[in-house]
């Protein structure tokens, strides 16, 4: 494991701490909207992991190391006891801390990930994307164009396209460590290492139209969650909170205010 990386973070609200946790390609940014929604409830915390954002790059990815940031973020800023959401990757990243640190816990919220292992689903998202030539680009427009046959969903694409930026030097530029998420991915597939009970309560919200929560899966490892709901948002996919807000927020606000 290696040392702990300080997060890039903001802050909007006023209330009990709420730390939200990105999927893979993501950023805090993917979350402004449902964040302002949450922070007339709460002070929300929005978080960029290592290796994406603004945070820092670090060759070694794996889940321990990001919950070891995670604890060294609420150590920095003192906050004892918060709630957790995190949305795939960052939901594995919320379910482990929650797992290591149930003292720091106080309600969890997994938008549609399971502790589990999972098959590979990225790999025309990474040869895409690694494939293209930064050195050559002259407009986001172009690097739109030479994604559509790996990646041929607009929405897609839009997403991935936010982690391209120029450099000061006018060079485009990847804001995501993606050598090493590509490396790495592997890691992010396993299943999660839990072995006891969890008891804190938590709250998993599905995507009616993803297979990420699918019973199918018999993930036996969500019985470890001793008191998890499962909820499943009508219309959404995998990123629900994107989808479908409004609802999310709904489910989301009314789980965390303790009404459900």
């Amino acid at each position: 494991m290696s040392l702990p990386v300080e997060l890039h973070c903001e802050v909007l609200g006023e209330g009990p701490d709420l730390v939200i946790l990105h999927g893979l390609f993501g950023s805090l940014d993917n979350w402004r909207g449902p964040a302002r929604l949450l922070a007339r409830h709460f002070r929300v915390w929005l978080v960029d992991q290592r290796n994406h954002g603004r945070s820092p790059h670090r060759p070694v990815f794996h889940y321990g190391d990001m919950a070891a940031d995670l604890h060294a973020m609420l150590d920095k800023y003192a906050l004892k006891r918060v709630h957790l959401l995190g949305h795939s990757m960052g939901g594995k990243t919320a379910m482990l801390y929650a797992a290591l640190h149930p003292e720091r816990v106080d309600r969890l919220v997994v938008e549609d990930m399971g502790p589990g292992g999972y098959e590979s689903r990225h790999e025309d998202v990474f040869r895409g994307l690694l494939a293209l030539p930064l050195g050559q680009l002259n407009s986001r427009s172009e690097a739109d164009q030479r994604l559509r046959d790996d990646i041929p969903a607009d929405e897609v694409r839009g997403f991935l396209l936010k982690n391209l930026f120029r450099t000061e030097y006018g060079v485009w530029a990847w804001r995501c460590n993606l050598p090493v998420l590509s490396a790495e991915y592997r890691h992010l597939l396993s299943a999660l290492p839990l072995e006891t009970p969890l008891v804190c309560p938590t709250l998993f919200v599905k995507g009616e139209l993803s297979d990420y929560l699918a019973p199918s899966r018999k993930d036996h490892l969500l019985e470890l969650f001793v008191y998890r709901r499962l909820v499943t948002i009508r219309g959404a996919g995998h990123w629900v909170h994107a989808e479908q807000p409004t609802a999310f927020v709904q489910v989301v606000e009314s789980f965390l205010l303790g009404e459900q």
